[in-house]
């Protein structure tokens, strides 16, 4: 099971890409973001496989919080 952590500013897009990502039977969603900070520490937190993340979001882009999840 590949687990996913969906990080986007706008909800009708994490549901929307939840709803895609849920179809898939080895994919899960384990958490959603609604900005660059959130994602940072969920990811710490629980360690998801993958983060699908938009670049422009509010208190840490997801340019940033992506450098900083690789670190």
């Amino acid at each position: 099971m590949i687990r996913i952590l969906i990080a986007d500013d706008h909800g009708i897009v994490r549901q929307g890409t939840r709803s895609l990502i849920e179809k898939e039977p080895d994919l899960e969603v384990v958490a959603e973001a609604e900005d660059g900070r959130t994602a940072l520490d969920l990811t710490g937190s629980l360690q998801p496989d993958v983060v699908v993340m938009d670049i422009a979001m509010p208190q840490l882009n997801g340019l940033d919080a992506a450098a900083q999840i690789v670190r």
